[in-house]
């Protein structure tokens, strides 16, 4: 019924950029917020950027000051822009939304996608 999908990850040089995207679709009542998580291999997954339906953000401090977490309401999606990229900024990215669909409230997320920091 309700659908997370991100896009955008790949290779990036050290001290370059990528923008990751994430939209939700489906039976979609509204969205409260948005928000993008990390893992890498043999770690537990980490809170990397959070949005709410205010548009208020809190961040990680190890991005604060280089990734930016935006959202468009009308188009159910949630953006990433990671500047100033470090080889620990590995990791696969995922996308969560809480969502009510059909009146129930619940934790929405994608399948991920990989971004990669090497020179």
């Amino acid at each position: 019924q309700v659908q997370v999908v991100e896009s955008g990850g790949g290779l990036a040089q050290p001290g370059g950029s990528l923008r990751l995207s994430c939209v939700a679709s489906g039976r979609i009542i509204s969205i409260d917020f948005m928000g993008w998580y990390r893992q890498v291999p043999g770690k537990e997954r980490e809170l990397v950027a959070t949005i709410n339906n205010n548009g208020r953000t809190n961040y990680v401090d190890s991005v604060k000051g280089r990734f930016t977490i935006s959202r468009d309401n009308a188009k159910n999606t949630v953006y990433l822009q990671m500047n100033s990229l470090k080889p620990e900024d590995t990791a696969v990215y995922y996308c969560c939304a809480r969502i009510n669909s059909m009146w129930r409230v619940n934790d929405y997320w994608g399948q991920g996608t990989q971004v990669t920091v090497s020179s």
